[in-house]
């Protein structure tokens, strides 16, 4: 379907020359010579842009504007001018227009604007179809992107969610989101009803990890306390189990493991009842699961347990078209979380996330834009947004909430690393507290607690 843009303007010569050339284009051009029917034609026509003049013979233009976004707050309009009311133009900037053009117009220039702007048109058109088709808990295809990488994983990935029982390897770097495909695959399989549970390999004690599988019994190891442990595994019977970063496991416990997926049969740590389960089993890995076999760190047997059917999710860096979908998706997130209003994101923001790489991935993009969020007043996100994208002196942002410390020969003591911290963090929020102690994980008291122990002053250290 063609866009549609509305030209509201006088001059008629100027009209019919911008309707070839947009025509030619491949768009739908509308022409109202007047602010009245300008107005109706904005009420009936549905356009998807306009064009207005500042200056009507029946009315000024910034009335009409002001008319428009009345009848339509999220129409786009773009504002014609002459040299001498650049002013006025950037008022109706102010007022709600989305840029505006200087006569006499160059046809070129013209058609980067509207492009831009009809990009944003459907990007939020696309948010805003995804919210009304999508409940807050569900899970949908949609909301992967729209990049040709991320449907060839997904077609695979519903083709493989449909094989009831098949054990599924989930590949891929940090935060390109193994934990919500295995959560898309459990939501389209015919065990969507029952439970999915998510543990993280990595993050288990090795004195623990048995318990935490497989569950014990009352006073099966110091610490057990005196009730039956119920283990990951009892609890997803029926449903589907995620092992995140399975390479994690120990030898001893990726020996049990093997004899769960072979017979779906375990003991609880410490018990002499066999319990069997009906249970689906995703793994997921950032590691090269066959290098970990050559090096005798992972069982050969256990990986071709697990490598039945594998899925491999692209990095972010390798699928930037998908990166406004996804930008304006969490934007939406946090709009709910820190009550705002914000609605779109500047070209020149776009097009530095568009080139950053994301080592991160998607995880780090959510991070990014809630750091964002978090400091906008607007209803825009602008590249002063960003600026911890920026090297410091110090510290260097990476991953999530990890940075790259640089310590001089000599040395450098503990409090002098963490009062750089604060004043960092402080500077990004612009003194406010409470976002930083957020950015930094910890509470406001805590926050100030050590600004007065280190004799940090928001007024004498962040301009």
């Amino acid at each position: 379907m063609k866009q549609k843009i509305l030209i509201i303007d006088d001059d008629e010569l100027l009209t019919s020359s911008l309707k070839r050339a947009f025509t030619q284009r491949n768009y739908e051009v509308d022409i109202a010579s007047n602010g009245k029917a300008g107005l109706e034609k904005v009420e009936k026509g549905n356009p998807d842009m306009v064009l207005l003049d500042i200056f009507l013979g029946d009315i000024n233009g910034m009335e009409i504007l002001k008319k428009i976004l009345l009848l339509n707050p999220d129409l786009p309009v773009v504002m014609i001018t002459g040299f001498a009311d650049v002013q006025t133009a950037v008022n109706a900037i102010k007022m709600g227009a989305v840029d505006f053009i200087l006569k006499p117009i160059n046809i070129e220039q013209l058609e980067l604007i509207i492009k831009k702007t009809l990009k944003q048109v459907a990007l939020q058109k696309e948010v805003i179809r995804l919210k009304l088709m999508t409940k807050e808990s569900e899970i949908k295809r949609e909301m992967f992107g729209n990049s040709r990488s991320i449907k060839s994983t997904l077609d695979a990935v519903e083709k493989i969610a449909m094989s009831e029982g098949t054990t599924i390897l989930i590949e891929g770097e940090s935060g390109v989101g193994k934990e919500i495909i295995a959560r898309y695959i459990h939501s389209i399989s015919r065990r969507r009803d029952k439970p999915f549970v998510a543990i993280n390999c990595g993050a288990i004690p090795k004195e623990l990890a048995e318990s935490e599988l497989f569950g014990s019994e009352k006073g099966a190891y110091t610490g057990a306390g005196e009730k039956t442990r119920i283990g990951k595994f009892e609890l997803a019977d029926g449903g589907t189990i995620l092992l995140d970063e399975i390479g994690e496991l120990s030898p001893e416990i990726q020996v049990k493991l093997l004899r769960v997926l072979q017979e779906k049969k375990f003991f609880r740590l410490g018990g002499t009842k066999e319990i069997s389960v009906d249970v689906r089993i995703i793994a997921s890995t950032n590691k090269d699961l066959l290098q970990a076999v050559r090096e005798k760190t992972f069982r050969e047997d256990l990986f071709y347990r697990l490598n039945v059917a594998t899925i491999f999710i692209p990095p972010l860096r390798e699928r930037k078209e998908d990166i406004p979908l996804l930008a304006m998706m969490f934007i939406d997130e946090f709009n709910k979380t820190f009550n705002k209003q914000i609605k779109k994101i500047s070209s020149d923001a776009m097009d530095k996330m568009i080139s950053y790489s994301w080592p991160g991935n998607v995880r780090e993009l959510r991070n990014t834009i809630e750091r964002a969020v978090l400091l906008i007043n607007g209803d825009e996100l602008k590249l002063e947004h960003l600026n911890f994208f920026e090297k410091d002196k110090t510290l260097k942002y990476l991953l999530d909430d990890e940075y790259v410390l640089k310590i001089p020969k000599q040395g450098i003591s503990m409090d002098e690393v963490v009062r750089d911290l604060i004043i960092k963090t402080l500077e990004i929020t612009k003194g406010n507290q409470i976002q930083a102690a957020k950015f930094l994980g910890i509470s406001r008291s805590k926050l100030r607690y050590r600004m007065e122990q280190l004799k940090i002053e928001v007024k004498k250290h962040i301009k």
